[in-house]
């Protein structure tokens, strides 16, 4: 989809064609899965080259940040900010002094953001005012994420420390131990998806942080001062998100080791249960082996209450360790 937008908004796409003529004064050209046919309108009104997607999915430095004979090419993975699925796609600008050209393959809030700033009132005469216009609002999106990962990750915090490890039975039946592994896989689960979704975050503002600076020095010369404050501005922004994101990742790998913990005591519990099971059954296996040898001068074999002896002693035998367990605590 093509959208066009000048220094008030948007413009008419339906100008652009087969005679490939851009509407006056449009600065921001915004591609979202463009169709060959449009790239190629493109092309041919700006002289402007579109980066397919492959291109702008390369990974080395040199093809994120190049230097073009008119211009700047400039790609970075972004977040798609979906709740259910996030993921990274490429997001590429090519920025020249007459225009920008925005190159995306799925919506992003940021671009609808940018679009009411200007439907409100906010010029951005250039293209350069353009391309701080969206940066601006792709930082405040992350911000956003970031600011919803911490709140999820102390509700998450809360969960990990509050675990009841001696949960009782399930109102429907269910066994408590079965309870608990449920909720210690959820917990898990919860961990993983924030962690992969940190990480997703990260990589869209490492691309940012790299993309900013670039800009910001390829175009000292012909920024004006207000600009050049902004770009500051959004340096420092970024450099506190990162800042905010490692701690976010810590409080992950901290709320990661202590579910791991927790899983690990219930493994030594149910190691505990089995170790008293076959320490308890030592002793009647034992009285039973004993009574159970075939010798013909045994002193209990013509005593009449020699049955009711036996059975009560191992009775006995297994009774004493199982008290002796309780009193340690053990279970």
């Amino acid at each position: 989809m093509l959208t066009l937008h000048g220094p008030d908004g948007p413009l008419a796409a339906a100008d652009i064609g087969s005679g490939a003529v851009l509407p006056a004064g449009t600065v921001w050209i915004d591609l979202n899965d463009p169709t060959a046919e449009e790239a190629r309108a493109v092309e041919a009104a700006t002289g402007i080259r579109v980066p397919s997607r492959t291109a702008l999915s390369e990974v080395e430095s040199s093809s994120r940040l190049r230097r073009l004979k008119n211009g700047l090419s400039l790609s970075t993975p972004m977040i798609t900010f979906e709740r259910t699925d996030s993921q990274l796609k490429p997001l590429g600008f090519v920025l020249t002094a007459d225009h920008l050209v925005t190159v995306r393959f799925h919506e992003l809030r940021a671009f609808e953001g940018a679009r009411k700033r200007l439907a409100a009132g906010e010029r951005a005469a250039s293209s350069t005012e353009t391309f701080l216009l969206i940066v601006e609002e792709l930082v405040d999106g992350l911000a956003d994420a970031l600011e919803d990962m911490g709140a999820e990750l102390d509700a998450l915090s809360t969960r990990v420390f509050d675990f009841d490890v001696s949960a009782g039975r399930a109102r429907n039946g269910e066994q408590p131990t079965r309870r608990r592994d449920l909720a210690l896989r959820r917990i898990l689960r919860g961990i993983g998806r924030r962690g992969k979704a940190l990480g997703k975050i990260r990589s869209s503002l490492l691309g940012l942080e790299r993309v900013v600076p670039y800009v910001a020095g390829a175009c000292e010369d012909l920024l004006r001062q207000e600009e050049d404050a902004r770009f500051e501005t959004l340096r420092r922004d970024i450099e506190s998100l990162d800042e905010f994101e490692t701690r976010l990742s810590e409080n992950v790998q901290f709320l990661l080791d202590a579910a791991l913990g927790l899983i690990q005591i219930e493994q030594n519990n149910v190691f505990r249960v089995l170790t008293v099971v076959s320490v308890v059954g030592v002793p009647p296996t034992l009285i039973a082996s004993m009574y159970g040898m075939n010798f013909k001068h045994m002193p209990e074999l013509d005593w009449a209450y020699g049955y009711p002896y036996a059975l009560g002693l191992i009775l006995l035998s297994a009774l004493v360790p199982i008290l002796y367990f309780r009193i340690r605590g053990w279970f």
